[in-house]
Protein backbone atom coordinates (compact mmCIF):
# COMPACT_ATOMS: atom_id res chain seq x y z
CA UNK A 1 0.00 0.00 0.00
CA UNK A 2 1.43 3.33 -1.02
CA UNK A 3 1.35 6.41 1.21
CA UNK A 4 -1.28 8.04 -1.03
CA UNK A 5 -3.74 5.18 -0.48
CA UNK A 6 -6.92 6.37 1.32
CA UNK A 7 -6.41 3.87 4.16
CA UNK A 8 -2.67 4.37 4.61
CA UNK A 9 -3.14 6.68 7.60
CA UNK A 10 -5.31 4.02 9.29
CA UNK A 11 -2.18 1.92 9.53
CA UNK A 12 0.55 4.53 9.80
CA UNK A 13 -1.21 6.39 12.64
CA UNK A 14 -2.28 3.26 14.53
CA UNK A 15 -0.68 3.18 17.98
CA UNK A 16 0.17 -0.52 17.78
CA UNK A 17 2.74 0.36 15.10
CA UNK A 18 4.28 3.34 16.91
CA UNK A 19 7.63 1.56 17.34
CA UNK A 20 7.92 0.65 13.65
CA UNK A 21 9.69 2.58 10.95
CA UNK A 22 7.73 3.42 7.82
CA UNK A 23 9.30 0.55 5.86
CA UNK A 24 8.26 -1.90 8.62
CA UNK A 25 4.58 -0.92 8.56
CA UNK A 26 2.28 -3.72 7.43
CA UNK A 27 0.77 -2.98 4.06
CA UNK A 28 -2.01 -5.55 4.34
CA UNK A 29 -3.51 -8.16 6.63
CA UNK A 30 -3.47 -11.90 6.17
CA UNK A 31 -4.61 -15.10 7.81
CA UNK A 32 -1.09 -15.50 9.18
CA UNK A 33 -1.23 -12.00 10.75
CA UNK A 34 -4.70 -12.58 12.20
CA UNK A 35 -3.62 -15.86 13.76
CA UNK A 36 -0.45 -14.28 15.13
CA UNK A 37 -2.60 -11.74 17.02
CA UNK A 38 -5.22 -14.15 18.37
CA UNK A 39 -3.21 -16.17 20.87
CA UNK A 40 -1.36 -13.20 22.39
CA UNK A 41 -4.73 -11.49 22.81
CA UNK A 42 -6.06 -14.64 24.48
CA UNK A 43 -3.10 -14.79 26.86
CA UNK A 44 -2.88 -11.06 27.64
CA UNK A 45 -6.56 -10.10 27.79
CA UNK A 46 -8.87 -13.08 28.06
CA UNK A 47 -6.91 -15.33 30.43
CA UNK A 48 -6.49 -12.72 33.20
CA UNK A 49 -10.17 -11.74 33.06
CA UNK A 50 -11.29 -15.36 33.05
CA UNK A 51 -9.08 -16.14 36.04
CA UNK A 52 -10.74 -13.22 37.88
CA UNK A 53 -14.02 -15.10 37.42
CA UNK A 54 -15.38 -12.83 34.70
CA UNK A 55 -17.45 -14.15 31.83
CA UNK A 56 -15.80 -13.05 28.61
CA UNK A 57 -17.45 -12.50 25.25
CA UNK A 58 -15.17 -12.60 22.23
CA UNK A 59 -16.47 -11.31 18.90
CA UNK A 60 -14.10 -12.01 16.06
CA UNK A 61 -13.70 -13.38 12.57
CA UNK A 62 -13.61 -17.14 12.11
CA UNK A 63 -9.87 -17.14 11.42
CA UNK A 64 -9.06 -15.53 14.76
CA UNK A 65 -11.60 -17.65 16.60
CA UNK A 66 -10.16 -20.72 14.91
CA UNK A 67 -6.77 -20.07 16.47
CA UNK A 68 -8.33 -19.79 19.93
CA UNK A 69 -10.35 -22.98 19.34
CA UNK A 70 -7.16 -24.69 18.13
CA UNK A 71 -5.45 -23.69 21.36
CA UNK A 72 -8.35 -24.74 23.61
CA UNK A 73 -8.95 -28.04 21.86
CA UNK A 74 -5.27 -28.89 21.24
CA UNK A 75 -5.96 -29.32 17.52
CA UNK A 76 -3.32 -29.83 14.83
CA UNK A 77 -2.86 -27.45 11.89
CA UNK A 78 -4.63 -29.98 9.67
CA UNK A 79 -7.56 -30.39 12.06
CA UNK A 80 -8.13 -26.66 12.47
CA UNK A 81 -8.16 -26.21 8.69
CA UNK A 82 -11.04 -28.68 8.54
CA UNK A 83 -13.00 -26.99 11.33
CA UNK A 84 -16.07 -25.13 10.14
CA UNK A 85 -17.03 -22.30 12.49
CA UNK A 86 -20.43 -20.92 11.49
CA UNK A 87 -20.37 -17.17 10.98
CA UNK A 88 -22.51 -15.22 13.43
CA UNK A 89 -23.38 -18.23 15.60
CA UNK A 90 -22.12 -17.84 19.18
CA UNK A 91 -19.93 -20.59 20.60
CA UNK A 92 -19.87 -21.35 24.31
CA UNK A 93 -17.03 -22.99 26.18
CA UNK A 94 -17.19 -24.02 29.81
CA UNK A 95 -13.65 -23.91 31.20
CA UNK A 96 -12.07 -25.20 34.40
CA UNK A 97 -9.79 -23.10 36.62
CA UNK A 98 -6.84 -23.86 34.32
CA UNK A 99 -8.94 -22.67 31.36
CA UNK A 100 -9.25 -26.12 29.83
CA UNK A 101 -12.61 -27.06 28.30
CA UNK A 102 -14.87 -29.03 30.64
CA UNK A 103 -17.30 -29.85 27.81
CA UNK A 104 -17.07 -29.65 24.01
CA UNK A 105 -17.83 -26.31 22.39
CA UNK A 106 -21.54 -25.62 22.06
CA UNK A 107 -23.15 -23.58 19.30
CA UNK A 108 -25.97 -21.33 20.49
CA UNK A 109 -28.76 -21.65 18.00
CA UNK A 110 -31.24 -24.13 16.68
CA UNK A 111 -29.66 -27.06 14.85
CA UNK A 112 -31.22 -26.22 11.47
CA UNK A 113 -29.87 -22.65 11.49
CA UNK A 114 -26.42 -23.76 12.65
CA UNK A 115 -26.27 -26.39 9.88
CA UNK A 116 -27.35 -23.89 7.19
CA UNK A 117 -24.72 -21.37 8.28
CA UNK A 118 -22.03 -24.06 8.41
CA UNK A 119 -22.96 -25.12 4.87
CA UNK A 120 -22.70 -21.50 3.71
CA UNK A 121 -19.26 -21.15 5.29
CA UNK A 122 -18.12 -24.43 3.71
CA UNK A 123 -19.33 -23.21 0.30
CA UNK A 124 -17.34 -19.94 0.48
CA UNK A 125 -14.71 -19.80 -2.19
CA UNK A 126 -16.16 -22.70 -4.17
CA UNK A 127 -17.03 -21.84 -7.75
CA UNK A 128 -20.55 -22.36 -9.01
CA UNK A 129 -20.92 -24.65 -11.99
Amino acid sequence: MESDHPFYSNISENGRYADLTEDQLPSCDSLKNAVARALPFWNEEIVPQSKEGKRVLIAAHGNSLGDIVKHLEGLSEEAIMELNLPTGIPIVYELDKSLNPIKPMKFLGDEETVCKVMEAVAAQGKSKK
